[in-house]
């Protein structure tokens, strides 16, 4: 949740990256209005001064905008608000807001960003996700909730159960529903809505990364006639963001992050680090490399266990975790505050992907540096990346001296590769490496294309 920023600033002082509009000047119930003031928000951000006041008009509404932005504080106090000040049509007890999210992470943040709001509400919340606490989750239902949080096939589990049902609701929010497509959600999402309230007779709140096609179709499919809001995608990142790109030879990606964490370390700019990198065996791959060079680093797969991502990330949150390596669909929807450098050592191979994850850092008016390991397996997805952000990512000079010439290759790896051999030089370089990875793969699958020359 980013409402505001600077609990102990002076009221006086409206951080640039907040709107005119303050909270104070919208006619949000008392209990609201005191939590905000307990946590020190006072003005909304653009997706909140563009959405709350036609939500609080009863309007439903489709809105594009990324995760820190501040639209789950928006459709939060939207929903608290419609419950707060209309009565209830269904039975005590059962969810008068249902939330889907796509990942166990994003319903958690959502969950714990609406206990903090809603403190003075008396309003009874729940989180459902798989991983765990499977019992725990449907007796904390069954005693009775007003908002139900959750991913969607443990929502569905409890409602075949019988657990709750859906005839009480009277909020829907769809948050990160491209994401939702993704992962192979619609079906269950539709199953859900087909069993509430019509959409005339509810509150339908839909955010997404990008309003495309398919997600503006099951959002008039499902809602009510819905105004669309769009906020430019990641403003931020054209303006806070330090954008970078190196080209580097596969072989010589390790040496150079081990390198690169050195170099930012030594210059006191580097406090909190998140590694993206596309697939799980690279990702502990990473991990094995770090360790064995002197580095402490998780990683934040999907098949992590839930008890340890929640250790891992709040580790990482602490500053007690330096570094954290991640997959898109393990870190998507994630806010985590003050993270200075993100480095994509895989180029993402879908150029919304790259916006996403370097839109980790440079929050809340904060600035940040995102740099990309441009490699021979990964080079082809760097033309449509510069297409979406509409620049062409400078690249860093003078960096052979970034790479670690004492770099201790893990055992593991040794065991793996057999004797090291260079392939060329980065950016789309010779050998079997410069085959365009097919979606969802390491690489192979594709004619080798040389890399477009850069200006």
């Amino acid at each position: 949740m980013q409402a505001s920023e600077g609990i102990d600033a002076p009221q006086s002082i409206r951080p640039q990256h907040l709107s005119e509009v303050s909270f104070d000047s919208l006619p949000l119930h008392p209990a609201l209005q005191s939590g905000l003031a307990a946590l020190g928000y006072t003005h909304c951000t653009p997706i909140q001064a563009a959405t709350l006041p036609l939500a609080l008009q009863g309007q439903d509404l489709a809105g594009q905008a990324q995760t820190g932005t501040g639209k789950t504080a928006a459709f939060l106090l939207a929903t608290m608000h419609q419950l707060l000040t209309q009565p209830r049509v269904g039975a005590d007890g059962q969810p008068r807001a249902y939330m889907l999210a796509p990942t166990r992470e994003l319903a958690l943040q959502i969950y714990n960003d609406a206990v903090q709001l809603g403190a003075h509400t008396g309003l009874r919340m729940a989180v459902v996700y798989g991983g765990t606490g499977y019992e725990s989750q449907r007796q904390t239902i069954a005693a009775g909730v007003d908002i139900l949080i959750g991913t969607p096939g443990r929502l569905i589990d409890y409602f075949k159960q019988g657990v709750y049902v859906l005839k009480s609701v009277e909020v829907v929010v769809l948050d990160e529903a491209d994401r939702m497509f993704d992962l192979g959600f619609i079906a269950d999402i539709r199953y859900l809505l087909r069993r509430m309230p019509k959409p005339g007779a509810r509150q339908n709140y839909l955010f997404s990364a990008t309003l495309s096609h398919r997600v503006l179709e099951l959002a008039y499919e499902h809602m009510n006639n819905p105004t669309r809001i769009e906020i430019e995608p990641e403003q931020v990142t054209a303006e806070r963001v330090r954008q970078s790109l190196i080209h580097v030879a596969n072989d010589d990606k390790l040496p150079l992050l081990v390198g690169l964490l050195r170099h930012y370390a030594h210059h006191a700019s580097m406090t909190r680090t998140l590694v993206f990198v596309n697939t799980k065996r690279v990702s502990e791959e990473v991990e094995a490399a770090l360790k064995a060079n002197g580095y402490e680093g998780g990683v934040l797969s999907g098949d992590v266990p839930q008890n340890k991502r929640e250790r891992l990330l709040s580790e990482f949150k602490l500053g007690k975790l330096p570094v954290l390596v991640a997959t898109d669909v393990a870190a998507r929807g994630l806010h985590i505050p003050d993270v200075t450098h993100v480095i994509n050592y895989d180029l993402p191979q879908d150029a919304e992907d790259y916006v996403h994850r370097i839109g980790r850092t440079a929050r809340a008016g904060a600035s940040g540096d995102a740099i990309s390991l441009c490699c021979e397996t990964y080079v082809y997805s760097l033309p449509d990346i510069e297409k979406m952000i509409g620049m062409r990512i400078p690249q860093l000079p003078n960096t052979d001296e970034l790479r670690a010439a004492d770099y201790v290759e893990p055992p593991s790896l040794r065991r793996e590769r057999g004797p090291r051999h260079r392939h060329g030089g980065g950016g789309g370089g010779g050998g079997d490496g410069g085959r365009r990875p097919q979606r969802g793969r390491s690489g192979g699958g594709g004619p080798h294309r040389p890399a477009r020359p850069r200006a």
